[in-house]
């Protein structure tokens, strides 16, 4: 869906972005992750042409950007950014309508998507639609933000540090409401940020920039478990430990659970897609030490937390 081949972006002396290569699949995640300054945003406003590279090519949905023009470009592309950039003399209905009215599409259409997206956003459209920018909390304003992106039913999403200028808790909000849209799971997305805990909750894949290159690319687990180098293992070292509970899935572990044997044990809502983090905050907030459940096979386990947590010190043991 994108590929960036040997993609390079110098200013004057200055190198941004060094000979960069890596591939997005249609549907699929990807996270650009690193410290300010080692050329996340360049890259990624290489996509849709914000930014012009110096050598190397971009291809969206097979075709070189190059060759399309940025208007006809960016219809296809959805791009959020972290001061959310709404127009303030629009109001918020406008906004979203933007580019649905450069591709012509008419009044009726465009107010069922508007509608739409304002309800998903929880932004009611006839509490907010009226309304300007300065009238909503930072918070709504980036929702704003994210529905203008989706207006027009883009493939591709581009976000560039979207929750960065949010409060933890706004932050934290938003990230939940939005990972459980629709919208999102049929989009192909990159998202920059330098938030780790953000990155390894989205990311299906994830590269790791320094100064302007990819220093490591790969699933989440694989970079946790297997580090190309020490500047990955220190960049995740502080917050490993959570990290590695976020990431290890139930169907990592399957194989290793014993099968348990406690009274009264309760059935749990989750899958074994949730990770050991979720299982084991789920039975803390259902009072108990153990639950059943079924793996993808229709395979039914009785699961004791203990048996949850020594599955994975094996797995870690055995990745490493």
């Amino acid at each position: 869906m994108i590929k960036l081949e040997n993609i390079s972006k110098y200013f004057g002396v200055t190198t941004a972005v060094d000979h960069i290569s890596f591939e997005v699949k249609e549907g699929e995640t990807m996270v650009l992750l690193g410290t300010s300054g080692c050329g996340k945003t360049t890259t990624l406003r290489m996509i849709n042409r914000l930014i012009e590279p110096s050598s190397g090519i971009v291809w969206v949905n097979g075709e070189n950007v190059l060759t399309q023009s940025p208007e006809n470009l960016r219809k296809g592309i959805g791009y959020v950014l972290q001061h959310h950039g709404l127009f303030p003399h629009y109001t918020i209905a406008e906004n979203i309508q933007v580019v649905p009215t450069l591709m012509h599409w008419n009044k009726e259409k465009k107010m069922e998507r508007t509608r739409e997206l304002m309800n998903k956003m929880q932004l009611p459209f006839d509490l907010f639609g009226h309304l300007y920018p300065r009238e909503l909390s930072g918070g709504q304003q980036q929702r704003v933000g994210v529905a203008r992106a989706l207006a027009s039913f883009p493939p591709v999403l581009l976000m560039d540090e979207p929750f960065g200028a949010l409060d933890p808790v706004t932050r934290s909000d938003i990230r939940s409401h939005l990972m459980q849209l629709e919208e999102f799971n049929k989009k192909t997305i990159i998202l920059v940020t330098h938030d780790i805990q953000e990155a390894f909750a989205y990311g299906d894949r994830i590269c790791i920039m320094h100064n302007g290159t990819i220093v490591q690319e790969g699933p989440p687990e694989e970079l946790l478990f297997h580090p190309a180098n020490e500047f990955v293992s220190g960049f995740l070292k502080e917050q490993r430990m959570q990290l590695e509970l976020k990431t290890v899935r139930l169907f990592h572990i399957w194989d290793l659970l014993p099968q348990a044997s406690v009274e009264n044990p309760a059935t749990a809502s989750l899958s074994e897609d949730n990770s050991v983090w979720e299982l084991t905050d789920w039975l803390t907030l259902h009072s108990t030490s153990a639950f059943i459940l079924n793996n993808r096979t229709n395979e039914v386990k009785e699961i004791a937390l203990e048996g949850l947590l020594q599955a994975y010190k094996q797995y870690k043991l055995t990745s490493v």
